[in-house]
């Protein structure tokens, strides 16, 4: 039986009598693979944050399902995302994040404009074909929605606003798109890009792996794990005032009632993980890179309230430390998970009313490969 198959047989039991998934699924090559060409190459795909590239050229680079992109602000202020890969002799064009004029290839000196039309190009004169308006960088789709910037190399994509509405009507009083982003980092960590996700979809771990940190912050019976829905799961936990940050400001008169100390925990498929609170947000995309790394885009920051604050870099310097300890816990606790599912004697057991969000990433899975191959 392959992995596909198992997994088609995991998730057809309900909810009730659900088990994790099978640990072929985290490990099979053939079963990444189907999930490059049927997931990541098919479905919004989060870059980060559009305040991170305010200026007319700034831009980020990044590798969707092998594909390598650039996403930049033209000279308009409009997002755009399009291939980073030279019309010349296919050299990759930009590396990393940063400021550009143009886009120049390092290998010839191709010139690209911000909008991928090329500029110009030395030495190519003599060649009687050659004619440089014809030369653009394929575009790929690029749209901004609530502050994210999301693409995908999916001509057919939906749009995202359309796609995640119900998220909009869940946390709109939040207003996430007035948050300010205030660090971004990129790791490699050793596990599976899935249970990496899978940890962040559930807090009935919060309690053990995260003993030092936030895991007294709240308690299980507080949280709440409603079904998830077509793009996304989500469950939420209320919090107490030992972390003031997370509470809603003083000046916040947006919230009201128990919205003021809830922890919204969103997984937007397939990737992007949002943890959204009245006072701050951080969140990680993920992306794999191979069946055991993952390579992880991780920010955040805080809420306008708290950004405008007399005491915002105390609030942003406690906020940083915490999660950098939150982080190194997860990195611990999830190669760990990944080790474990690579023995010989690795079994899925029974999943707890705390892991819903989990089946429904497993259904989300299975939905997009069941007509996939390997």
């Amino acid at each position: 039986m392959n992995a596909i198959t198992e997994l088609k047989a995991n998730v057809a039991r309900p909810f009730e009598e659900a088990h994790a998934m099978p640990p072929s699924v985290y490990t099979s090559q053939a079963f990444l693979k189907s999930e490059l060409d049927n997931i990541f190459a098919k479905d919004w795909f989060c870059v980060g944050r559009a305040s991170a590239l305010s200026n007319p050229g700034d831009y980020v680079t990044l590798e969707l399902a092998d594909q390598p992109i650039i996403v930049l602000r033209d000279n308009d202020g409009d997002l755009k995302a399009m291939s980073n890969v030279c019309l010349h002799r296919m050299s990759t064009l930009l590396e990393g994040r940063g400021n550009a004029r143009s886009i120049v290839c390092p290998y010839h000196a191709w010139t690209y404009n911000l909008d991928g039309s090329l500029r110009g190009a030395p030495a190519m004169s003599l060649n009687q074909g050659f004619c440089k308006e014809q030369y653009k960088l394929p575009q790929v789709k690029c749209e901004e929605w609530l502050g994210w910037i999301f693409v995908s190399l999916n001509e057919n994509a939906k749009p995202v606003s359309g796609e995640l509405a119900k998220v909009e009507e869940l946390v709109g009083d939040f207003r996430m798109e007035t948050y300010t982003e205030t660090f971004f980092e990129t790791h490699v960590w050793n596990t599976n890009w899935k249970v990496l996700a899978e940890n962040f979809m559930e807090s009935y771990h919060l309690p053990v792996c995260h003993a030092d940190t936030v895991g007294g912050l709240s308690r299980l019976e507080d949280m709440i794990c409603p079904p998830g829905e077509e793009a996304f799961n989500y469950h939420t936990i209320l919090k107490d005032d030992t972390l003031k940050i997370a509470l809603a400001h003083p000046d916040n008169k947006r919230l009201k009632g128990e919205l003021r100390r809830t922890t919204f925990l969103l997984a937007i498929y397939p990737s992007l993980m949002i943890t959204l609170t009245p006072g701050y947000f951080w969140y990680l995309s993920l992306h794999p890179q191979g069946v055991d790394k993952v390579r992880i885009s991780f920010g955040g920051g805080m809420s306008p309230e708290y950004v405008n604050d007399k005491n915002a870099q105390k609030h942003f310097a406690q906020l940083k430390t915490l999660l950098d300890a939150v982080n190194a816990e997860d990195k611990g606790c999830t190669e760990k998970v990944y080790k474990g599912l690579t023995s010989k004697s690795a079994k899925a057991g029974h999943l707890s009313h705390l892991e819903r969000p989990n089946y429904d990433f497993a259904c989300y899975i299975n939905k997009r490969l069941q007509n996939a191959q390997i």
